[in-house]
């Protein structure tokens, strides 16, 4: 127990973050504290100016300052194309590959009727307006490698379906660099079911 109630409400506030325990959240707080309490002031207004102003885009739910995102404002972009993903961080791996140039739509989740999430939540209504409005020749379904990752992307590839609109999965398979004898079962059967034509 800290001398001080201060320190111990920082501690405890840190504490929320994933990943982080108490020595974490105690060696955190007692850097801020100690060492930079600048770092700390920038933290603190940049915590708050994002609780603020950080919202979901209106066209594709992925978090914006705006009502329609960079991404989608961006008349570079292919807005034939979307890929569906499961959470904002998943747009932040796409984007960091530089290899797509595409639209998105965040489901901000995955089917799973055991907790309550359905298509409500996730946002296939609005989806499937967007689709539904024309332009968009492909979806890719980016969902994670789970069972209800497969069961949302067939859910959302049945709903492209009804307007005609290409789907796509992204590939799986063995990581470059991966050698075989390190690679897991589930992973190498879908990189062998998945094979592609070598020329």
């Amino acid at each position: 127990m800290s001398s001080s109630p201060s320190l111990e409400a920082l501690i405890n506030a840190l504490k929320c973050l994933p990943g982080v325990g108490q020595k974490s959240a105690q060696r955190m707080a007692l850097y801020l504290i100690e060492r930079d309490q600048e770092g700390a002031r920038r933290l603190a207004d940049a915590t708050l100016n994002a609780l603020d102003k950080v919202g979901h885009c209106h066209r594709c739910r992925n978090f914006a300052d705006t009502d329609v995102c960079d991404i989608c404002n961006r008349p570079s972009r292919n807005s034939s194309i979307v890929c569906v993903v499961e959470s904002p961080a998943d747009v932040l791996a796409i984007e960091a590959s530089g290899a797509y140039q595409g639209g998105y739509f965040v489901l901000l989740g995955r089917l799973s009727p055991l907790d309550g999430v359905g298509p409500d939540q996730l946002g296939i209504e609005q989806l499937e307006q967007r689709l539904q409005e024309g332009g968009v020749s492909e979806v890719i379904l980016a969902t994670s490698a789970t069972i209800e990752g497969d069961i949302t992307a067939q859910f959302i590839a049945d709903v492209a379906h009804k307007y005609n609109i290409e789907t796509s999965r992204l590939a799986r398979g063995i990581p470059l660099g991966g050698e075989l004898e390190f690679v897991d079962s589930g992973t190498l059967s879908r990189a062998l079911s998945g094979r592609q034509q070598y020329d």
